[in-house]
């Protein structure tokens, strides 16, 4: 917690102050409330392999993920949608067949539905589902082919629900990306060796570990038999 604390009153005068304005305007635009960080201890998470709830940056899907690399068939999940912010940008700007949002908090999920319903007449995208459901208890649609992942969980529940997208991929072959944001199990996805690195975006903060939790990889996952332990 210190060490969080440390984080936020240490970043530049000038990110926080965008981060704010931008911020601001996204939530104007579109009625909305997506900002502000939640711990495990208000969202009421006793298991620690799930984290505190902290939005992903407005800019961050649109640059690990260029339009022109989605089309009409693709499904896109966000697995720890809190709020729902990714799920709205997903669904507002991207062509997807179907975006989904799976959050374990009621909270949050709650503050995410009514996000949804006030912006359903201005989605590009007109099927967006949001499941308030652990993820160990959400099937891994067999038709889907982009994840969103802002460090959502750790440990055994992130293997397993890195397990449960290869066995995805194993019963119907497809092409699947994966986007991780402070990817800090990153080492969990390299043990595979089924997810090749895409794309990197580097964070901008002074620091390794501030770096880290403002960056994002953007992984294809190979099919079983074609990547190297």
């Amino acid at each position: 917690m210190l060490g969080q604390l440390f984080v936020s009153l240490a970043k530049p005068p000038y990110v926080a102050a965008r981060q704010a304005v931008t911020g601001a305007l996204f939530e104007r635009r579109y009625g909305v409330t997506t900002a502000g960080a939640r711990s495990r201890e208000e969202l009421g998470f006793s298991d620690e392999d799930y984290n505190r709830y902290l939005p992903a940056g407005l800019t961050s899907l649109r640059r690990i993920l260029r339009k022109s690399e989605v089309g009409p068939d693709d499904v896109f999940a966000d697995l720890g949608s809190g709020m729902g912010r990714v799920v709205l940008q997903a669904a507002l700007a991207y062509p997807f067949r179907r975006v989904v949002g799976v959050e374990l908090s009621t909270e949050l999920h709650e503050i995410a539905t009514g996000n949804l319903e006030r912006n359903r007449d201005r989605l590009r995208v007109r099927d967006v589902t949001l499941v308030h459901a652990d993820v160990l208890d959400f099937a891994i649609p067999d038709d889907l082919t982009v994840v969103f992942l802002y460090n959502p969980f750790f440990g055994e529940v992130f293997r397993t629900v890195v397990d449960r997208l290869l066995e995805s991929v194993d019963r119907a072959p497809r092409e699947l990306r994966v986007i991780y944001g402070n990817p800090v199990e990153e080492e969990v996805l390299r043990a595979t060796g089924r997810f090749q690195e895409v794309r990197r975006l580097r964070g901008m903060r002074p620091g390794r570990e501030w770096s880290r939790s403002n960056s994002f990889r953007l992984y294809q996952v190979l099919p079983a038999g074609a990547g190297s332990r």
